[in-house]
């Protein structure tokens, strides 16, 4: 397997993880009598703390997954994952040490360094796609 197509399903693997963590979370509150099922807010506001950041996190997942997907996917099908393959590793690394951040504090140290993982992120899809344009 190419190092491109380990990060699009590590990253695919990645939001399936938080999606379980997620999903065992509020069957817990709802086993427990604490919240109904059909209450849950999309943002994870009504729950507050780890649940709410794990929500969040599992969302940011989500919204970008089509982005770096669909970059890797072209890089993959039309077999130019040169351009991709140096930097898949640190893109994926970046990922989950963004989500990793997240779920350990909003302080605002911790929202700062969970956005140098973002923008290490958006620099390497540029990178990407400048180069599977022939731009780079």
């Amino acid at each position: 397997m190419t190092p491109s197509a380990t990060a699009i399903l590590g990253f695919a693997a990645w939001t399936l993880i938080l999606l379980t963590l997620l999903g065992v979370s509020r069957t817990g509150l709802v086993m427990g009598g604490k919240k109904r099922a059909n209450s849950f807010s999309p943002t994870g506001e009504d729950v507050g703390g780890f649940i709410q950041r794990l929500t969040r996190a599992h969302a940011n997942c989500y919204e970008n997954l089509p982005i770096a997907g669909a970059v890797l996917l072209y890089a993959i099908a039309t077999g130019q994952t040169s351009a991709t393959d140096g930097l898949a590793y640190i893109f994926l690394g970046a990922r989950v040490l963004q989500s990793l951040t997240h779920l350990a504090s909003t302080s605002n140290p911790a929202v700062t360094v969970r956005f140098a993982f973002f923008l290490v992120q958006v620099a390497i899809l540029f990178i990407w796609l400048f180069k599977l344009c022939g731009l780079l």
